[in-house]
């Protein structure tokens, strides 16, 4: 039987969405996050040597990163995928084929290494200092934290928001019309990127899109079962 080894609040959420979208048995071990550090528990690497999540076991096969499993996924298990998930890996040559391998690639290419940068900065500003230190210590961590947002992160981040907004006008999934792979991997990273930025207003057709992706009946089970998307500071 698959077996996903799910960390909350993590990228994990996309691969336990697609077990339940594809109807597939398998069995859910969810660990939590350190309370101090955030970080996954040291029982995942029993599983994988780098401890990370997700992690699938499928007839001795230990695969990791979300992207891989995702892939994994859709060639093992694909063919037997319900109606609505037809297009999950679309035809090769076809312009949404095309379009499901930019997404995919984006989601980890492109954009979390800019919200990972922002996550560790907002985390770091919100963990209290030591009395004595605030004084000193706190402002210039405040300032270094709003320069490196004002100068680094923002720009890219605003661009990546127009653009992943601008491309959902003109179609309700990211490869085109159906679910695809390129939806599982973006999806969560639009729930993140809703979630830290400043004006969520701004981007009401990525707003549209996470209300589609919310309303699936297999989206909410992985909610229930998986716990929520984000981590909270």
């Amino acid at each position: 039987m698959l077996t996903l080894h799910h960390l909350e609040t993590s990228r994990s959420q996309r691969v336990l969405w697609l077990l339940e979208e594809l109807n597939l048995p398998y069995a859910l071990q969810t660990y939590p996050r350190d309370a101090k550090t955030r970080l996954a528990p040291p029982a995942l690497k029993r599983i994988h040597p780098l401890g990370l999540s997700p992690i699938l076991c499928d007839r001795g096969l230990v695969i990791a990163e979300s992207g891989a499993i995702i892939e994994y996924l859709a060639e093992r298990y694909g063919a037997w995928a319900p109606p609505d998930m037809a297009y999950l890996d679309p035809p090769r040559g076809s312009p949404e084929h095309l379009q499901c391998r930019y997404w995919m690639h984006f989601a980890e290419g492109s954009l979390m290494n800019w919200m990972l940068l922002q996550l560790v900065f907002d985390s770091i500003a919100a963990k209290p200092l030591p009395l004595l230190l605030r004084p000193v210590v706190g402002p210039v961590l405040r300032g270094l934290r709003q320069q490196v947002h004002k100068q680094l992160i923002a720009p890219h981040m605003d661009a990546a928001m127009a653009y992943m907004n601008n491309h959902l006008a003109q179609q309700p999934w990211f490869a085109g019309e159906h679910l695809t792979m390129a939806d599982f991997q973006m999806g969560f990273a639009v729930e993140a990127a809703l979630a830290r930025c400043a004006n969520p207003a701004d981007w009401p057709h990525l707003h549209a899109y996470r209300q589609r992706m919310q309303a699936r009946e297999a989206y909410q089970r992985a909610i229930a079962k998986g716990g929520p998307v984000v981590m909270k500071l």
